[in-house]
């Protein structure tokens, strides 16, 4: 009894948390305006605006994964001392809470708070507030203006800051008081640079076509690259990791099931259509994938392969970021055929959007795909 009750020495709670481990994509989002890469012009307005102790209501609108939220909670660091970050700040993600009435309570209350200047410090400190609501295009229409209002009423107290993928979801009286901010996707060599510096930091080996690999497969997402990467160490640990690892990991399909689907398409064989359909749904794979890899990008490819010219000359697009290219350029392909492809691969991604069974849907495109051929 006398050891239940002796002391024992305990951890702090401080110790405890920072062992635990912690997503990467927190981990190495950036601290500073400085830190964040691909923005150039929309770094420099706002490294003015800082000096100016002065920010307008800001739209930040682009691709996922570009920065916009890393942008503005780097711009809330620099903009306010650590001891007052907490209460100058109130970040909402609107899809979650998109409806007028947190409009009306939440948003509103926090916005009409004043808060004053904090004296001499190395931090501007301006007195306003900022409310940052990520997924503002996720908002109804209803909220949308009744924010407008809002932000009129407390401007002198307080700055909003928008974000969304998509900025024409966002009304007009809305986005006009607003100075917009456009997100480009992440280049190349800033995306392999950015992952090259974890990897040092993280001691991780890989090959180099596995970045390459990771850059493809993010389709210009920088917060999926790092997710992606985070998800391979872990499940290779110390081991090297391969194109083939952060294939699996992002569920692409390999390029010899999609020639083989494409491959019974040409070849006018139903049987094998139905074969090779029923294997992909059988794996596990997404629909949307096979989507995006069966198009007129992959057609090509394959077609070229089919052709005389030498089959190392030839590699699999970025379906992404070279389908518009290929669609357009692609000389074995009549601009009827691309046209009707493409159409067919629309309606069937819209049927699956409404719920339709994923194994007739590619059924039917590859059989869409083999008519127009």
């Amino acid at each position: 009894m006398e050891d239940f009750f002796s002391e024992r020495p305990t951890k702090s709670r401080n110790s405890t948390l920072y062992q635990q481990p912690q997503p990467w994509v927190e981990k190495y989002r950036p601290k500073s305006i400085d830190d964040v890469t691909a923005q150039e012009q929309t770094v420099a307005v706002l490294k003015k605006s800082l000096e100016s102790k002065n920010l307008p209501h800001m739209l930040f609108y682009g691709p996922p994964g570009t920065g916009k939220t890393s942008t503005i909670l780097a711009l809330a660091r620099e903009l306010y001392e650590p001891e007052i970050l907490r209460d100058r700040i109130l970040e909402l993600n609107a899809s979650d809470e998109r409806g007028i009435n947190v409009v009306r309570e939440k948003i509103k209350n926090f916005a009409r708070v004043i808060v004053g200047n904090r004296g001499e410090s190395k931090y501007p400190n301006p007195p306003y507030k900022i409310i940052i609501l990520d997924e503002a295009d996720q908002m109804t229409n209803d909220a949308q203006t009744a924010l407008r209002r809002t932000m009129e009423t407390y401007s002198r107290v307080t700055r909003f800051c928008l974000i969304c993928n998509y900025v024409s979801r966002i009304i007009e009286p809305l986005a006009s008081r607003c100075a917009k901010f456009r997100f480009k996707p992440l280049d190349i060599e800033n995306t392999k640079e950015r992952l090259q510096m974890i990897c040092e930091q993280e001691r991780i080996k890989y090959e180099p076509e596995a970045l390459d690999q990771l850059i493809s497969a993010s389709e210009g997402d920088l917060r999926k690259a790092i997710m992606y990467l985070q998800s391979a160490y872990r499940l290779h640990k110390n081991e090297l990791i391969t194109r083939s690892s952060i294939l699996e990991i992002a569920g692409t399909i390999p390029a010899n099931i999609i020639d083989n689907l494409l491959g019974q398409a040409y070849n006018l064989s139903y049987t094998g259509i139905e074969s090779a359909v029923k294997e992909i749904v059988k794996s596990g794979y997404s629909s949307n994938q096979v989507l995006l890899q069966v198009n007129v990008g992959s057609l090509s490819g394959f077609l070229q392969r089919k052709s005389l010219i030498d089959q190392e000359q030839t590699k699999m697009v970025n379906v992404l970021t070279q389908i518009q290219e290929k669609i357009i350029y692609e000389e074995r392909l009549t601009d009827i055929q691309k046209s009707t492809i493409s159409q067919h691969i629309s309606e069937v991604d819209n049927n699956l959007n409404d719920g339709s069974d994923e194994h007739l849907q590619i059924l039917a495109l590859i059989l869409n795909i083999m008519r127009a051929l």
